[in-house]
């Protein structure tokens, strides 16, 4: 026998299965008990705490070289991990604009990850899946079974397959195999000046830079300005420009504005440009029976970005892009090499779902939105979008019931933009209060909100999009601004003697 073949003969084979699996079932059973203990008691925790530095510190150690049980490692993440959320399942988290996640999903997840599909393709039941669940995002917002789409990692991404079909198709050029240099004329994007930073993002990755994104003043209620639009569009044909696309919203990142998506079809139709509405924030709204007539004249749109991982609480991440014409979707990416070339039979016969997009490696984000429909079906998501609804007018209505509260902008879907006012302040002073009231709501782990400033003004800003709020969380976080505010004014040294002197006046 050859050492070669001794050697092979006496090597110990390695893989990553456990030795004894009935200790993993016994592991994985309580892990199992705890996150349905931790998802059933989450209004009794806090809602976000401050770590410790020796926690922090823990996440600073090198790699490990040598592996310790799996029951250890749990037992960190439960010390380490788990007392330390993000806090967005929390029923009085309205942060940033994302959804509560839900159980049923996080167990798509996980099956998705011990079948350990890879979506690029084949034949095989989780790619059917995958389609199905893009059929039926096209279905809930109406537009045609002919359409095109792809799950994506979110709304950035879902934003960006959109905007590259329509430079792609409105270029005039093979723009695949010419690039941005063959352009005849700089091509122009138009978004109101509330649309969201990833499609400045997606300009720039596109090639054309930022100053193709020609932002549009918004109106007072904070939703493009449609004259203007008409203006900006004819300053820059005028100026040997290439219009392209409008880039419509449903649903702004800042207060929820809906744009005016009829009139501005109709303009797009008239002018021949390509029309885009982001609706990652509120194109679910069109399974809501009250709140599906805000977002007339959505489903006209050339394409549309929009966020299971919101509306529909998918546990992140999960995006869609759809796009009316299918051949343009797919002529915007596919590609096929050699090595990925379709066979008649065997796994390698199916669909390749990574030609309408930029992932070949794509990950099974369909189950996790497959298990939560077929569970509780859409009705109820359309229920509990309206419950939204319902909720973000309640707060604006105890909001301008209030003293010392006051309302910055109309609420127009489930974003309520206001702040702490005790009168006779100054707006960098309103800032100042307001931010700190903000942190120290999060800071003793009792509600999450954002701030941010729109048309020059500064504003707190509760986003709901949270399945698990009621009225009462929302009684809560009027009397906990309420309290900081007051704390606040009356703290040694927190205003100037020029601002306590122009409060009282």
């Amino acid at each position: 026998m050859t050492a070669v073949a001794n050697e092979a003969k006496t090597a110990r084979e390695e893989n990553l299965d456990p030795e004894d699996w009935e200790t993993l079932r016994i592991l994985a059973r309580r892990i199992v008990d705890d996150t349905v203990d931790y998802t059933r008691d989450v209004r009794e925790r806090p809602l976000w705490q401050v770590m410790p530095s020796e926690v922090r510190t823990r996440f600073h150690r090198p790699v490990p070289q040598k592996g310790r049980p799996l029951a250890e490692v749990y037992d960190d993440l439960v010390t380490n991990m788990l007392p330390y959320p993000m806090g967005n399942i929390h029923p009085r988290f309205w942060m940033w604009y994302m959804g509560a996640s839900n159980f049923t999903g996080a167990l798509g997840d996980f099956l998705a990850a011990i079948l350990g599909s890879n979506l690029a393709g084949g034949d095989h039941a989780a790619a059917e899946i995958d389609k199905q669940v893009v059929s039926w995002m096209k279905e809930m917002i109406g537009y045609p079974a002919t359409a095109s789409g792809t799950l994506v990692s979110g709304g950035s991404m879902a934003n960006l397959i959109g905007l590259t079909v329509a430079r792609n198709q409105m270029s005039g050029i093979d723009m695949r195999e010419l690039g941005i240099g063959a352009l005849k004329a700089p091509l122009r994007f138009y978004g109101s000046d509330q649309i969201h930073s990833c499609h400045q993002i997606a300009v720039e990755a596109m090639g054309l830079g930022n100053q193709a994104l020609c932002r549009v003043p918004s109106d007072t209620a904070c939703r493009m300005d449609v004259a203007a639009l008409r203006r900006a569009v004819d300053r820059d044909r005028a100026a040997g420009h290439q219009p392209a696309c409008v880039i419509a919203t449903a649903g702004t990142v800042n207060t929820g504005a809906i744009d005016d998506l009829q009139a501005i079809a109709d303009f797009c139709v008239d002018e021949g440009l390509w029309l885009h509405v982001d609706g990652c924030i509120g194109a679910l709204l069109a399974i809501a029976p009250e709140g599906q007539a805000l977002i007339q004249g959505m489903k006209r749109a050339d394409s549309i970005a929009l966020d299971p991982h919101k509306w529909l609480h998918a546990p992140f991440e999960v995006g869609c892009a759809l796009v009316r014409d299918a051949d343009a979707h797919f002529g915007s990416f596919t590609l096929t090499p050699e090595y990925l070339e379709n066979a008649p039979r065997g796994i390698a016969s199916g669909a390749w779902l990574h030609d309408f997009g930029l992932q070949t490696s794509r990950g099974f984000r369909a189950l996790k939105v497959w298990m939560a429909l077929e569970e509780q079906g859409v009705a109820k998501f359309g229920r509990l979008i309206d419950q939204d609804l319902a909720h973000a007018r309640y707060l604006s209505e105890r909001i301008e019931a209030t003293p010392d509260l006051s309302m910055c902008f109309p609420t127009a879907i489930n974003i309520v933009c206001f702040r702490y006012d005790p009168g006779g302040l100054p707006e960098p002073s309103l800032k100042r209060l307001n931010t700190e009231i903000m942190v120290r709501m999060q800071e003793a782990g009792i509600a999450a909100v954002s701030d941010t400033t729109v048309q020059g003004r500064h504003c707190l800003r509760a986003a709901i999009t949270n399945h698990r709020t009621t009225r009462a969380d929302l009684d809560i976080l009027i009397d906990e601004v309420l309290r900081q505010g007051e704390t606040l004014m009356g703290e040694a040294g927190f205003l100037t003697a020029t601002e306590l002197h122009m409060w009282r006046a």
